[in-house]
């Protein structure tokens, strides 16, 4: 640990405060998310007009995702009070190969959407805090307690027996499309929490000057693979065409803004995997409580091994 890194800074409070900043960092998590994941859901399986048209632009709705966090931290970084400001002295390489897994991962994640449906790509994304250990131990050269391995294995049984619907026979797994972007997109995360490791042990920063620095990185190669692809047209002319599209990306959107705010602040202070174990619990939250709301089949003999 370097003296004066965001990791050395992260280890001065005290036991009493980092359990309330965790909690807290946790509610807005769950809050934040929730309504994302809503919005998120609406958005891709809603059919819109006569033809029922579905909406596929997945680059399109990860930059104005991004641009949205973007403004929000450019508003909350400029309006900061004078002790919270931190010279940030990270370079711009760790910020840009931060950005391109970012926003990969949330790119193929919601990619994944066209071939599994949004319960599937949940539990998959639930899987993401052993890519988050595995890259940080290869690459970051983080090292665990013994405790945090169990923990981990833990989360992800719990996760396998939340899959298993007793009485259906399933004859083969067909390992296709939808499976494989969820594979690369918890790959791209591993990616960011290893870089995101790096940063907070070797370099000092905050929490709005990263959200800042990865989401400017992120937008601007976005903007640039839209161009390229065409699709930003086709983006346009889908919200011209059903204007009531763009209220939900609004939505979905800000409250991703919202939330954005709460995940780097865990992972300035926490680091990358417990903001990863955090997020995995949301998901189940959403899953769990979505199932008394008709989104999804849940078995009440399941219920004990969701956190």
């Amino acid at each position: 640990m370097v003296s004066g890194s965001t990791l050395h800074r992260a280890s001065q409070q005290g036991w009493t405060q980092r359990a309330l900043n965790l909690a807290f960092c946790a509610g807005g998590i769950i809050v934040c998310y929730g309504a994302f994941s809503f919005f998120q859901e609406k958005i891709t399986i809603k059919t819109y007009g006569e033809k029922n048209e579905k909406f596929i632009y997945m680059q399109a709705l990860v930059f104005f995702q991004c641009i949205c966090n973007l403004l929000l931290a450019t508003i909350v970084k400029n309006n900061g009070t004078k002790t919270a400001i931190i010279r940030d002295n990270v370079p711009s390489f760790m910020y840009s190969i931060c950005s391109i897994s970012y926003f990969l991962a949330m790119l193929f994640s919601n990619m994944a959407l066209e071939w599994v449906n949004y319960p599937t790509q949940i539990l998959g994304k639930s899987c993401k805090p052993i890519p988050i250990m595995l890259f940080g131990v290869f690459f970051a050269h983080k090292r665990y307690p013994l405790r945090k391995y169990f923990y981990v294995l833990l989360i992800v049984i719990g996760m396998a027996i939340f899959l298993y619907k007793p009485g259906k026979q399933v004859k083969h797994f067909e390992f296709g499309a939808g499976e494989l972007l969820l594979c690369a997109s918890l790959a791209m995360d591993g990616v960011t929490g290893a870089v995101q490791d790096r940063i907070r042990h070797y370099y000092t920063t905050d929490k709005w000057a990263m959200m800042f620095s990865m989401n400017a990185f992120s937008s601007a190669f976005l903007s640039i693979m839209l161009v390229v692809s065409g699709e930003l047209i086709a983006f346009f002319n889908f919200l011209v065409a059903y204007p009531g599209a763009l209220r939900e990306i609004l939505l979905f959107s800000v409250s991703g803004a919202i939330g954005q705010c709460f995940i780097f602040k865990t992972v300035t202070d926490f680091g990358p995997l417990t903001c990863s174990i955090v997020t995995t619990l949301r998901k189940v939250r959403i899953k769990k409580f979505g199932s008394f709301l008709g989104y999804a089949s849940l078995y009440f003999s399941k219920w004990p091994w969701v956190p």
